[in-house]
């Protein structure tokens, strides 16, 4: 069966984030306050897998193994 799935990867809390910090800024001087801001990458991605659990699962596995660096980075996997 064919799924969906959306992985979202952000730096863990207390990580720098220059490019946040620079678009925060970006904003403050175009008249946009802003309490905080962070960024995420977005990943989606078809795949084919017998269930939603094994989607899950793949998913991880290429955050575990690619797409995250688990010492900084968090993630969040959506399968549909």
């Amino acid at each position: 069966m064919k799924y969906t799935v959306t992985i979202t990867i952000r730096l863990k809390e207390g990580m720098l984030n220059p490019e946040a910090r620079a678009i925060q800024h970006a904003l403050k001087n175009l008249g946009f306050q802003t309490e905080d801001l962070t960024t995420a990458r977005l990943f989606r991605i078809r795949l084919d897998a017998p269930d939603a659990a094994a989607a899950r699962e793949t998913a991880r596995q290429m955050c575990d193994r690619l797409l995250a660096n688990p010492v900084i980075h968090d993630y969040a996997i959506e399968v549909e």
